[in-house]
């Protein structure tokens, strides 16, 4: 099974956890697309989504999916976003598509957050796909140096040759060469440092499920 049929297979899975008359909370990225498709089979059963990202809403209002401000709604009964990382206790590492900051905002208020995955991403320890932080930009270097002090090596992201700018108007730092083996004092420390918006740590907005993507179907693990 392809790489894009696991995406597939777990968007479909995720539908099963959809609240019927609730909005529901869409994340970012290619494996959130196909759920996205798959989410634009039952429209009519929900009545719209808040999303993390100016492509998420782009692609779910191309498919007559209503999105809400996440200002004009109160509590959301289930986020669904995927993860770069996920670890057996539901901590995970977002950010690989720069929407780290609205897609925690999103999973504050929601009261569930559903992981949808492939199994590549199920680690022992976080952090070998690189901590995306985003930062405003005057902070950058000294945020850089704050990771070298603690054995890191965090670098600008780049688009075009250029800084890229996220849906918010910052920077995005990926920062290599950690193990983080206790996530929720990581993402505390860190949220801590000025300058920083958010670290892609999702320790205290971690997942209650997650829909991993395997070769046999799809395994559903519950933190």
């Amino acid at each position: 099974m392809t790489q894009d049929e696991l995406k597939a297979l777990v968007g479909q899975a995720a539908l099963q956890y959809v609240v019927g008359g609730e909005i529901v909370g869409v994340g970012t990225g290619s494996t959130v697309n196909k759920f996205i498709d798959a989410l634009a089979t039952i429209k009519s059963s929900i009545p719209g989504a808040v999303s993390s990202s100016v492509a998420s809403t782009e692609r779910l209002k191309a498919l007559g999916i209503p999105v809400f401000d996440a200002n004009d709604v109160g509590e959301i009964a289930v986020y669904i976003d995927g993860a770069d990382e996920i670890d057996a206790r539901g901590n995970m590492i977002k950010g690989g598509g720069a929407a780290l900051t609205r897609e925690k905002i999103v999973a504050a208020q929601s009261r569930r957050f559903i992981c949808i995955a492939d199994e590549s991403k199920l680690v022992e320890a976080l952090g070998r796909f690189p901590v995306p932080v985003e930062v405003i930009p005057m902070a950058s270097q000294r945020v850089i140096r704050q990771f070298q002090a603690m054995g890191g090596q965090a670098r600008v992201r780049l688009k075009d040759g250029q800084p890229l700018v996220t849906d918010n108007g910052q920077h995005i730092l990926d920062v290599s060469g950690l193990s983080i083996t206790e996530p929720l004092q990581f993402e505390s420390d860190v949220n801590q440092w000025p300058g920083v918006v958010t670290v892609g740590v999702f320790a205290h907005q971690k997942a209650a499920v997650c829909l991993l993507g395997t070769t046999s179907g799809v395994k559903t693990l519950a933190f």
